[in-house]
């Protein structure tokens, strides 16, 4: 086995820098509906977050194996260089959507840029088409529908239950109930997210002959990889946490609790079987299925709409960004040098523009503006009208009671 180079170094620097950008931007994923209906405080939520992604990340490795062998070859000729590019486009492209507050996927990002990188330097004989379509795209498309068919389901039946008990009790147990189930969002995280760092490190360790092929992940690299995603998920993504748990729907304990226990399952169930799915289009498909599971729900389809152009667009455009950076890094030294100081140049153009409207752990529970209902919202609450006696209304329904009491005060005097 050959010593790790410098390149191989700089590989695996950069899948961890990844693998904290991985952490922030799905940090929304586990804790974005318990901050926004105050079962936890923010910077609590994300602390247990971040220990429990660090002890999921001890728990698999399956999805790693499918990362590091499974959608590319690794006796094609993949060379540390490709990986490197693979990795700066999935970087770009994450960093991009939490500017804009979509909670897009960082999983398809890596994918996208390996497989762009990938084709760009080898072709396409060192991509597996058919584990891309059986354990990338097909799972994109159906974990989303099955987990907010499961979220609707389960808040119907968490509503059902409740219907005549006093409304403020229970507020209270779900809101322990959305702590415990964040929790197991939290280390299901761990299991699926941090193993993609985990296989593009092994990957890398690989092609440059320090492992043998088809290896499981060194203890260091695992221990490594979720240290990463621990950190970025401390930080907190709050731009994306503000958009998930305001700005798809009005969440309340209940809706929760039933989102987050419904996307656990399916990310557990996926990490068991080796489905290397986005958590953020699952966490997403819950909280919109918890919209649609309660009557009266409002689902804001505009914010939806962003979301799932940005999903579509995620594979696409990492895959192009890499596509150029391993054009350029396959010209030598210089090249990689290149690369290294636009990605640099890039990242730090986005940070700058991150504080011109900063947002943190201080004001993640402001609202953003309202959007009108639309057609949908509206057709649906026509046939499912809010229930009498539910909870307190959101924030957005707070203001238009608070402005019309005035005008019923003084219809009344007047009468």
């Amino acid at each position: 086995m050959e010593h790790i180079t410098l390149l191989i170094g700089i590989v695996i620097v950069t899948a961890l820098v990844f693998d904290f950008t991985n952490g922030f931007h799905d940090t929304a994923n586990a804790m974005a509906t318990t901050i926004s209906t105050g079962a936890l405080q923010p910077k609590i939520a994300v602390a247990m977050s971040a220990v429990l992604n660090l002890v999921g990340a001890f728990l698999s490795v399956e999805v790693a194996k499918t990362i590091s062998g499974g959608i590319i070859d690794e006796s094609a000729g993949i060379r540390p260089e490709v990986i490197f590019a693979g990795l700066v486009g999935a970087i770009v492209w994450n960093l991009l959507t939490w500017l804009a507050g979509l909670p897009s996927s960082s999983s398809h990002a890596l994918f996208g840029g390996l497989i762009g990188a990938t084709l760009v330097s080898v072709g396409t004989n060192g991509v597996h088409g058919g584990a891309v379509v059986m354990k990338v795209l097909i799972p994109a498309v159906a974990a989303p529908v099955v987990a907010g068919i499961a979220s609707m389901a389960a808040t119907r039946l968490t509503y059902r239950l409740s219907r005549g008990r006093d409304e403020q009790e229970t507020a209270k147990g779900y809101r322990a109930g959305q702590i415990a189930s964040a929790a197991l969002v939290s280390l299901a995280h761990g299991t699926n997210d941090a193993q993609k760092t985990m296989g593009v490190i092994t990957l890398a360790l690989i092609t440059g002959g320090v492992v043998a092929p088809h290896a499981d992940p060194p203890l260091w690299v695992i221990a490594s990889a979720g240290l990463a995603i621990a950190l970025g998920t401390y930080l907190g993504g709050w731009r994306i946490i503000r958009t998930m748990g305001k700005g798809i729907t009005d969440i309340q304990p209940p809706q929760g609790f039933a989102a987050q226990t419904s996307a656990a399952a399916t990310i557990l169930a996926s990490s068991h079987l080796g489905f290397a799915l986005s958590t953020t289009q699952v966490c997403s498909g819950s909280v919109m299925g918890s919209g649609l599971g309660r009557k009266g729900g409002v689902v804001r389809w505009s914010t939806a709409v962003r979301m799932v152009v940005a999903w579509c667009l995620t594979l696409p455009a990492a895959g192009l960004v890499s596509a150029g950076a391993a054009l350029l890094a396959d010209q030598g030294d210089w090249g990689i040098t290149a690369v290294a100081v636009l990605a640099l140049g890039i990242c730090g153009a986005i940070w700058a523009a991150s504080r011109r409207k900063p947002i943190d752990h201080t004001n993640v529970n402001e609202a953003e503006a309202t959007e009108p209902p639309g057609v949908v919202t509206a057709a649906l609450q026509t046939v499912a009208p809010p229930p009498a006696g539910s909870l307190a209304p959101a924030e957005g329904e707070e203001a238009a009671l608070a402005a019309s009491a005035p005008r019923a005060t003084t219809a009344t005097a007047a009468g």
